[in-house]
């Protein structure tokens, strides 16, 4: 055995003797609100580089997308290179040369967070190299890199229990002892809502989302879906999203190429149903809607509520659907969508309403308790003391605020 593979393999072993409950409590303290970010996937594929990453970064600062509260810079598949004769991954050294240590200090000085993405597999979905049977390596890896999220995906994992193969990579997380929030993306095949809330901070609850409104795109062995097909994979699932573990409807496509008011609807949706919103556009030249609808600081506050209550599905009526979500202090966040192609008017006589959840345990009858409500996309405002007449365009929602009077 050589110097190098005494002294990489040497740190493991420290590391493992210390164990990884020292740890835990650091993750734990981690996604207490759904996580803000972004992620190059969905606009760059493998063509992800250093200097792109850099740009990101400085975007996300210039933009204001910062200052609304995002903070994660995530590489997606394709930043890998070879392993080294002990194992050791590396980077793809032509499109990161400066390594990416050096690419982590950059979104750090600009007071962001960095994440890189692995699978559990052998390869990632591009076919590039994955973590299994090198868990612990890569995780030394990446703390000593100063990584800080890690997105971990599911394929090339014929014959691998899901659960053994996340948690294994948790719990090289905590031994390598940076905390990192832990991403799991095996798109919901194996009910990571049942098993994952001591394993990761997120799970994806669908296969990869699409650019449309209401959609499968089929790409041959496997398909993603529009925003409506991902929203109604939902059902049942909120009971299992809270502070520190949430369901995952995928990356955000707002300026992806949807319409405005489709782009704004599916920000709101993802929003007040707790998702992680993580932007997937090119933040160096989105337009100013893009922009407004990504730094709306009253959806974002309504997403990081520390509540931490998934919204549920109130009133379904066809075409349209009201989802209400408890925040803190009260309050709650209405939101009226409209599933059709064509705008609809619709009338709601708070009097005759009567509302329980029973997962915040809150229970609301609209005759006796008087709210305040303000829209949050168009301002204007009134009370649960009058009926609510409101105009919903196509493909579109109408946000709403209650505050207690």
């Amino acid at each position: 055995m050589t110097k190098k593979q005494f002294l990489g393999w040497g740190f493991i072993a420290v590391l493992l003797m210390w164990g990884g409950n020292t740890y835990a409590q650091k993750f734990d303290q981690l996604a207490k609100t759904p996580q803000l970010g972004w992620n190059s996937w969905n606009t760059f594929g493998c063509d992800v580089n250093e200097k792109m990453i850099r740009e990101m970064a400085d975007a996300m600062v210039s933009s204001g997308m910062k200052d609304a509260g995002y903070e994660y810079i995530n590489v997606d598949d394709c930043w890998h290179g070879e392993r080294d004769k002990q194992g050791f991954i590396q980077v793809d050294k032509k499109h990161f040369p400066s390594g990416m240590k050096a690419l982590a200090d950059y979104v750090h000085s600009k007071g962001l967070k960095i994440g890189l993405y692995s699978d559990a597999g052998n390869t990632t979905c591009a076919g590039r190299r994955g973590s299994r049977g090198h868990e612990y390596q890569d995780a030394v890896t990446y703390a000593s890199w100063g990584i800080d999220y890690l997105k971990y995906d599911w394929c090339d994992t014929q014959d691998i229990n899901p659960k053994a193969a996340y948690s294994t990579m948790r719990d090289a997380l905590y031994t390598a002892g940076r905390p990192v929030l832990f991403s799991i993306c095996e798109w919901g095949d194996n009910k990571p809502w049942e098993w994952a809330t001591d394993v990761g901070h997120s799970w994806r609850t669908t296969g990869d989302i699409y650019p449309c409104w209401n959609c499968e795109h089929n790409h041959g062995s496997w398909s993603s879906w529009g925003v409506l097909p991902i929203l109604d994979k939902q059902v049942g699932l909120r009971k299992y999203a809270g502070p520190g573990h949430w369901n995952d409807m995928d990356m955000m496509e707002v300026g992806n190429g949807m319409s405005e008011e489709e782009d704004r609807s599916h920000f709101s949706l993802w929003a007040i149903m707790a998702s992680p919103l993580i932007a997937g556009n090119d933040l160096r030249s989105m337009s100013d809607a893009t922009k407004k609808i990504l730094t709306n600081k009253d959806m974002l506050a309504i997403n990081q509520d520390k509540l931490g209550v998934q919204a549920m599905k109130w009133i379904d009526d066809g075409d349209l659907e009201i989802f209400v979500k408890p925040l803190e202090k009260g309050e709650y966040a209405f939101l009226f969508l409209n599933r059709a192609d064509q705008a609809q008017d619709y009338m709601l006589d708070w009097s005759f309403h009567y509302m329980k959840d029973d997962i915040s345990k809150h229970e609301v009858f609209f005759d006796k308790k008087k709210f305040n409500w303000r829209d949050i996309w168009r301002g204007d405002s009134g009370t649960t003391t009058e009926k609510l007449g409101l105009n919903i365009p196509a493909h579109g929602v109408r946000v709403l605020r209650l505050t207690p009077r």
